[in-house]
């Protein structure tokens, strides 16, 4: 019998995260991928990683204050969503899942658009797709198997644009993830998987969630490459996605990217992360920010300057104003809309239970 080397947890390839900016803010000595982007490019990414944190605090307040029924935070997380979509073009498709906030902003997703799906309007969603983004995907993993489709259109109709599944650390604990992974693969659709372990699966821990030594380690049994990426490095998830963009642009298949991070806040605002994490773990991270991070970065090299921290918080200012002004002055709509859109012609259950609601609301009015 031939000898067989059997890949155990004792002889894996340890993939360490790339990293071009260090914690401290100080330039790695990483060679291989470049960080010499042009000052107004490196400028721009801040000013984005700043106005959707200063918005992620703003939604969480209008939540706080009944204007929203839900909102998820991705304070913590913005180098990973800013870095990953900014290097794309404007025709490559995202399909986020439902913390992307700071994505949507990049690819032109204004805060009011934004502010209609979690109000629960049967309009929020709408414009996003001219925008090259798919709605919202609540249902956890489901929007892999969107994006693997959409890129396999892709290829039929000859067009170079790539898609990008943005999944959380939970999302590939899904059936439906583990399908878009191995039919992308098999299909050599141009499509790169984009996960954000954050650490936690709402209270579930990632170590929880797989024995591998990494989310990143999977892509060899699907057949392709699978790359770790600190993601509270803007530059690096910038570089890293830029090259899996390029690899599928040019046929060469999908890419698996982990891109290892923080989630800050709670998993939603009906959540309460007091009650399963330890507040160490919490300040550990808040070590390692990735705004604070980056600045002392731009700072470093003559990038970040007094006149573009006025330019950035004015900017914020403004958007917060809008974003504002939009939810406390749009109509209350009526309930029944989130029965009679969903179907061209109601079914007898759905009807029933919109008979049923309108019943009780009216009693308790």
């Amino acid at each position: 019998m031939a000898d067989v080397t059997v890949l155990g947890l004792d002889n894996w390839v340890d993939l360490e995260p790339v990293q071009l900016v260090a914690p401290d803010g100080a330039a790695t000595s990483d060679v291989r991928y470049r960080r010499d982007l042009p000052p107004e490019t490196l400028g721009w990414l801040y000013e984005e990683m700043v106005v959707t944190r200063d918005l992620d605090v703003e939604f969480v307040n209008l939540q706080r204050q009944g204007e929203l029924a839900l909102f998820a935070s991705c304070r913590g997380q913005e180098a990973a969503q800013v870095g990953a979509a900014a290097c794309l073009r404007k025709t490559d498709w995202l399909f986020p899942q439902y913390r992307e906030l700071g994505a949507l902003l990049v690819r032109g997703i204004t805060p009011a658009q934004i502010s209609a799906v979690w109000r629960g309007r049967w309009h929020g969603g709408l414009g996003f797709t001219e925008k090259h983004c798919a709605p919202l995907s609540i249902d956890i993993g489901s929007h892999g198997l969107h994006a693997v489709g959409a890129a396999m259109a892709a290829q039929r109709l000859g067009e170079d644009s790539v898609t990008v599944a943005f999944i959380g650390d939970g999302g590939t604990s899904e059936g439906d993830m583990h399908e878009a992974l191995n039919f992308a693969a098999v299909t050599s659709a141009p499509c790169v998987f984009f996960v954000q372990n954050n650490q936690w699966a709402i209270s579930v821990p990632v170590r929880h969630q797989q024995a591998g030594p990494s989310i990143a380690h999977r892509a060899i049994g699907y057949g392709m490459p699978g790359i770790r990426v600190d993601g509270n490095d803007v530059l690096a998830c910038y570089a890293v996605m830029s090259e899996a963009a390029q690899r599928a642009r040019g046929g060469d298949g999908p890419t698996l990217i982990e891109a290892v991070t923080y989630r800050m806040g709670p998993h939603t605002t009906s959540d309460d992360p007091t009650r399963y994490r330890d507040p160490d773990e919490l300040k550990h991270w808040e070590a390692r920010d990735p705004i604070t991070r980056y600045r002392t970065y731009l700072e470093q090299t003559g990038v970040w300057t007094p006149r573009l921290q006025q330019h950035v918080e004015n900017r914020s200012r403004r958007l917060r104003a809008e974003l504002r002004e939009t939810v406390l002055t749009a109509p209350d709509f009526d309930v029944a809309d989130m029965f009679d859109n969903v179907y061209a012609d109601i079914t007898p259950e759905l009807a029933r239970q919109r008979d049923a609601l309108l019943a009780e609301l009216d009693w308790e009015g």
